[in-house]
């Protein structure tokens, strides 16, 4: 049987997991104003706080870009193929509407919590 400790700390991790989610690809979204490409944009978020690993961004990376918010090309750099993303004309209007979103939800988060 599963005490009560092992049950929280479960729902605790799920309820986590949901809620990162939803923030990285904000956070995806927000960082490819600029052309990235992946390895950078992991760079990046990681030294503003936000460590994503490559199973995890990868694959938002083709979601987002199939839901039609990014744009991607492959380039040659460095003597190596790499993958540019950037927002599509979608993804900057999805971007705005989110973070409208996130600063209405914050504000009232901050007043009820």
């Amino acid at each position: 049987m599963t005490n009560s400790t092992e049950m929280n700390d479960g729902l605790y991790e799920q309820l986590r997991l949901e809620l990162r989610r939803g923030c990285l690809s904000m956070a995806v979204l927000g960082q490819l104003r600029t052309e990235q490409y992946g390895y950078t944009l992991r760079q990046r978020l990681a030294a503003l706080g936000l460590a994503i690993d490559e199973g995890t961004l990868y694959p938002l990376l083709r979601r987002l870009e199939a839901q039609g918010l990014l744009v991607s090309e492959w380039r040659e750099e460095d003597k190596r193929s790499k993958r540019f993303y950037r927002l599509s004309p979608d993804g900057k209007h999805i971007l705005k509407q989110l973070l409208a979103e996130w600063e209405s939800m914050n504000k009232v988060l901050k007043q009820i919590l």
